[in-house]
């Protein structure tokens, strides 16, 4: 077998980690054309198809899988060179939504910042689940209902999706206990989760407002605070509002969410010195694990 073709590894690499031709072509900035080509290039080497076509995309093949957890070892190993060579074993970059990084993260910054003083702590901030591989010294947190599927990825529980119905203190509502049925009848503040929207849909009633819609969680409890209604959320987002008597819990969902927050990173591409004491500070903030003794 000839030499393998660096380039068109790449393609493939960059094709393997979006799912989708057209989208890789723009990230390379090639024409799908090429990036098909690339593609077809690769497989008469290796004598094997790597892709399945699909309408809406593509799926490895078990060899393009194999080929696809080559690639980020080899890419892990050139990467982690890399930095050690540029000295950047002090960047931790997390990978968080919106409303994650306004409730959860933006209190705890000083405390994150007493805990790595010589980290330089980068976030970026996505609306939705990456659909990359992470790189050196890169964290992901998202929920879902399962860990994150990547094999090139560690995963660790961070918690259970505990969902709480909250208002502001100043809001007129029934005296308490309140249940579902009550809480159907008051002005209610929904996310883009639209959990008001199921709940009423399981207890077969209509709520007697049409829901105010809002396309983060962070914005519905932020109109919470300010007195516009009842707004649904996991508990670690309120639990700092709810501290500083902000909000108060008025219901608690008694069924699990069947959600869970995971925190995710490379496995080959540890990220320095850093990175696993990070991943220790955020399992001991949410009571999953103790501080790394150095």
């Amino acid at each position: 077998m000839p030499p393998a073709n660096l380039n068109a590894l790449r393609v493939f690499s960059t094709v393997a980690e979006h799912g989708n031709i057209q989208r890789a072509a723009e990230v390379l900035n090639l024409s799908r054309g090429a990036v098909s080509q690339r593609i077809k290039q690769i497989e008469l080497e290796l004598g094997t198809p790597l892709l399945v076509r699909g309408a809406r995309g593509v799926s490895l093949t078990p060899a393009g899988k194999r080929c696809h957890a080559a690639m980020i070892d080899a890419l892990a190993i050139i990467d982690s060179a890399l930095s050690d060579i540029a000295g950047q074993d002090d960047r931790i970059t997390l990978h968080i939504g919106p409303s994650f990084m306004a409730k959860w993260m933006m209190p705890r910054l000083e405390r994150f910042r007493a805990a790595f003083p010589s980290v330089s702590l980068a976030t970026e901030v996505h609306n939705r689940v990456m659909d990359r591989g992470l790189g050196r010294g890169e964290i992901a947190i998202w929920p879902g209902t399962a860990p994150d599927p990547n094999p090139a990825h560690e995963s660790r529980h961070l918690t259970e999706l505990r969902l709480a119905a909250v208002c502001s203190p100043d809001f007129l509502r029934p005296d308490w206990p309140i249940g579902p049925e009550t809480l159907l009848t008051l002005p209610l503040l929904q996310d883009g989760h639209r959990r008001w929207d199921r709940l009423a849909e399981a207890t077969g009633q209509r709520p007697a407002h049409a829901p105010l819609n809002f396309g983060r969680s962070a914005l519905a409890l932020d109109a919470a605070m300010n007195g516009h209604g009842v707004a649904i959320a996991p508990h670690h987002m309120i639990e700092a509002d709810l501290r500083a008597k902000r909000l108060v819990e008025v219901w608690a969902f008694p069924e699990p969410s069947d959600e869970h927050l995971f925190l995710s990173w490379a496995k080959a591409r540890n990220g320095g010195k850093h990175l696993r004491r990070v991943v220790d500070w955020f399992l001991v903030e949410f009571g999953q694990g103790h501080r790394r003794q150095e």
